[in-house]
């Protein structure tokens, strides 16, 4: 009976409150506070926001418990409360463990340092010992597979390789008590395998696991209980079939419609023989002191108008890479590109926010470094508030976001863009079942609206179904090129192989 086990966490009317007020809630004030005696008595008033309140629930030794909602439901700032990032306002939590999670992994990289500089960093930022981490570190380094990178400045990673450098640091703590979150993202197939033995021996040896997941079917699989998280206070704990259940019951079934088969939009066959993007042996070099690393070498390639292409690859491929030189973010060091038409990319939105600034500030920020004109922003302000579902909070200080509010904000200020050639990374993460659905209507309504479609991603299954066309790259080449079905078929293969001399 759960009143004989021992108890690792209780949480009694816990709750924590956010000042609407953003111009009294910036960094500044943050860091003298920082240095003033005694604690400070934070004000409540009829501008304060609480993102959870009243929370109650008791964990137990050897359990898993889940944590699901809709976005905004406060399932982050629960972990942070419970992580230790944040005090709460009111209430208690006592907590019988360390705690270490395992989410929103690499946010505390610094881009002009080396991984190895970074892994010091996160490792201290994880309550590690330096002594500790200066031990691991070569075992950090192999378990991430980063190679040469692993002493470049982590400006120069894509964002696979972000998370698995993040990933590594994390894994290799003595938990006690585990927080993992479903949004880390580890990439391609064989080190997704190697990261989920790594979880399993964590697991193993943790009191307590804490998972926040959108995946009803990996809850039913993983978890003996759940609580549903709602606006902030906690619905309902228990069985986790029976808490599913509840749940889905609540999710407007009228946004849940039939996939729709992707056409592009006026695409006549003397249309499908424009070429749009023609690129001639084109090569990115990232010089790692006197030695020349080719990120990408001899790239050749042509796109008609009208075709939908897949890029596939491991971590480290240049996938990243080759979406940077398509959106003019890199100019190739070798060859030549032309691109007729402008193009637009959905890929790692979100990552130009300012914490200090409101949602709306971000609005405008994140909207400009997309290319969409400032007039324009201003005019879709609300509009992009309202299909993110944020309106309430668009003046709040965008560090009180969760990370799928995040993820909501950024995708909606892209989704406003009607571009000609549309790059879609599958990194992107919208969270919630109900907003998953919105923004793949979303996202099918802007494909169409192409000239072409260039889609990045590691589901095998996605690529066949979806693209007409294939790119493999493999260690900055171009391995294969062709109708997705052979391609496919041949890098699956090829990973089948690999994984192969992986367990040996």
């Amino acid at each position: 009976m759960a009143q004989d086990r021992e108890i690792v966490i209780q949480a009694k009317n816990l709750g924590i409150a956010f000042s609407n007020n953003v111009q009294n809630d910036d960094y500044k004030s943050h860091a003298i506070n920082i240095f003033k005696k005694g604690k400070k008595e934070k004000k409540i008033n009829n501008k304060t926001f609480w993102p959870i309140r009243n929370i109650n629930f008791t964990a137990y030794n050897g359990e898993v418990l889940g944590i699901v909602g809709s976005n905004g439901s406060g399932k982050t700032t629960l972990c942070k409360l419970l992580s230790g990032i944040m005090k709460p306002d009111e209430g208690e939590l006592e907590i019988n463990g360390k705690v270490s999670a395992l989410f929103s992994l690499g946010m505390g990289f610094n881009r002009s340092l080396s991984g190895r500089e970074n892994v010091l960093l996160n490792g201290l930022m994880m309550g590690m010992e330096k002594d500790k981490i200066l031990k691991m570190v070569d075992e950090i380094h192999q378990f991430s597979g980063l190679g040469e990178f692993f002493e470049q400045p982590m400006k120069k990673y894509s964002s696979g390789m972000r998370a698995r450098l993040g990933f590594s640091v994390a894994s290799h703590l003595d938990p006690e008590i585990l927080i993992l979150d479903e949004s880390l993202n580890t990439g391609d197939r064989a080190f997704a395998k190697k990261a989920s033995t790594r979880i399993k021996e964590l697991v193993g040896k943790a009191k307590l696991v804490i998972i926040v997941t959108h995946s009803h079917k990996f809850a039913k699989k993983s978890c003996d209980r759940l609580i549903w998280l709602e606006k902030g206070e906690i619905r309902e704990i228990g069985d986790p079939e029976t808490v599913l259940e509840h749940y889905e019951a609540t999710i407007p079934k009228g946004e849940r419609k039939p996939r729709r088969k992707l056409k592009l939009k006026n695409i006549d066959s003397q249309k499908k023989d424009r070429v749009i993007i023609d690129a001639q042996n084109v090569s990115i070099n990232f010089r790692f002191g006197r030695k020349d690393h080719w990120a990408l070498k001899d790239i050749s390639f042509k796109i008609n108008e009208g075709e939908v292409i897949g890029i596939i690859g491991h971590n480290g491929a240049g996938k990243s890479t080759l979406c940077k030189v398509l959106t003019k973010i890199l100019k190739p060091d070798e060859g030549e590109l032309a691109i007729r038409g402008k193009t637009t990319a959905l890929l790692n939105y979100g990552t130009g926010f300012n914490a200090h600034l409101s949602g709306r500030d971000n609005i405008l920020l994140n909207g400009m470094l997309l290319g969409i004109p400032k007039d324009v922003v201003q005019q879709n302000i609300l509009k992009i508030a309202e299909f993110a579902e944020l309106e309430n909070v668009l003046d709040q200080s965008i560090k009180r976001y969760s990370s799928g509010m995040r993820a909501r904000l950024g995708f909606s200020i892209a989704a406003t863009l009607q571009p000609d050639i549309f790059i879609i990374d599958e990194a992107l993460s919208t969270g919630d079942v109900s907003f998953q659905q919105k923004a793949s209507e979303k996202i099918q309504d802007m494909m169409e609206e192409a000239k072409a479609v260039i889609i990045v991603s590691h589901s095998m299954s996605f690529v066949e179904k979806v693209c007409t066309r294939a790119i493999w790259l493999e260690n900055g080449r171009l391995k294969k090129d062709g109708p997705s079905a052979e391609v496919v078929e041949a890098y699956r293969s090829n990973s089948s192989v690999q994984q192969d001399k992986f367990n040996k």
